[in-house]
């Protein structure tokens, strides 16, 4: 598939956990100066073909059980991303590989269609999005996303969706279908209203006021979104959750949800390299406060306790945003979504029981 020349920041491309023989790039440069930079890849893109289209999940701390994801890895290079782990499954690295090897689901639409029309199929809301974001950059050229859209909404299945960039609006026309049957929440996640600290954090996303800007167009036609205020990073970001909150709800947002910073195997190195290279006189606190809210590690991956963590710094969170959403006039959670609509191909609605 064709590669792209976006430029980006280096970003380290640390061992897979994986594997047992390390390639040290390192070692090509024989005596590198403070001004080498590693090199900056051309973006590449991976046919994925894939045997089924939904991914199944039994976690108490999501709102859904099956999801949908057209692409793996992403091209929006968060520093912070949770996802970048599920990289090392495919043998590449959950740093610049993430970033730069984009595996694109080219036959989904057709997989998906075939999995919904099936009798066993039980009509249930889907979650576009919930690893690597739908409307990253190649979405503008392959549009898997909207044709997985158009799939759902000919079968009348209903959708959520979390995105942080703005190509939602060119789906617009679809959105509003999907709405008017009660079949679609969008979820428009800001991590920073500070452009600077987001050009840093997530190189390749949209710039907050754009995301704010999409959450107005939405709401304008009468679109259920809300705002995904993650990831909330101590230390660093925590304190914007009110102002994001309102910005949301100026623009229209129905809903207001938050998810605090979680670092999974290699995305501890990754993201305190980060800080390290871009706020180095906040390291030590972010990095104590992470720890202070997963239990004196970096990470927590039980149940209950991954998405807010625990302790003080979790509770204040937590009580903050609170107060944030009563004030602007937001609730934690939108209506439930419709399956009363599903139908099978050519228009056979399901039967009620």
């Amino acid at each position: 598939m064709p590669r792209s020349a976006l430029s980006r920041q280096p970003t380290a491309n640390p061992s897979n956990r994986f594997e047992k023989i390390i390639y040290d790039s390192s070692a090509e440069f024989a005596q590198p100066s403070a001004e080498d930079e590693p090199p900056r890849p051309p973006t590449e893109f991976y046919r994925d073909p894939c045997r089924r289209a939904l991914a199944w999940n039994e976690s108490p701390d999501l709102p859904f059980h099956a999801s949908l994801n057209p692409y793996r890895g992403c091209m929006h290079a968060c520093a912070y991303c949770y996802a970048r782990p599920s990289h090392e499954y495919l043998g590449f690295s959950a740093g610049l590989d993430f970033e730069t090897k984009i595996l694109v689901k080219e036959d989904l639409p057709a997989v998906l269609r075939a999995e919904l029309s099936a009798p066993r199929w039980e009509p249930q809301v889907v979650a576009i999005g919930g690893v690597t974001d739908p409307y990253q950059p190649i979405e503008r050229r392959t549009r898997l996303t909207r044709r997985c859209l158009e799939v759902f909404l000919e079968l009348r299945n209903p959708v959520t969706l979390v995105t942080k960039s703005t190509l939602v609006r060119r789906d617009l026309d679809l959105l509003v279908e999907f709405a008017r049957l009660d079949l679609a929440q969008i979820y428009v996640s800001i991590t920073t209203l500070d452009r600077e600290l987001q050009r840093g954090l997530e190189p390749l996303a949209a710039a907050p006021s754009q995301r704010i800007a999409a959450i107005e167009t939405l709401a304008g036609a009468a679109i259920p979104v809300g705002v995904l205020v993650a990831p909330v990073i101590p230390g660093l970001t925590d304190h914007e959750a009110p102002a994001i909150v309102e910005a949301a709800a100026r623009a229209g947002a129905r809903s207001a949800r938050h998810v605090m910073l979680k670092l999974p195997h290699a995305v501890k190195q990754l993201f305190e390299t980060w800080l390290e290279r871009h706020h180095p006189g906040r390291r030590a606190k972010v990095m104590n406060r992470v720890r202070a809210m997963r239990g004196g590690r970096l990470n927590d991956p039980r149940f209950h306790l991954r998405q807010q963590g625990m302790g003080l710094f979790a509770d204040q969170t937590r009580t903050l945003f609170a107060v944030a959403c009563r004030r602007a006039g937001l609730a934690q959670e939108m209506p439930p979504l419709s399956t009363a609509h599903f139908r099978y191909p050519g228009g056979e609605q399901l039967p009620l029981l």
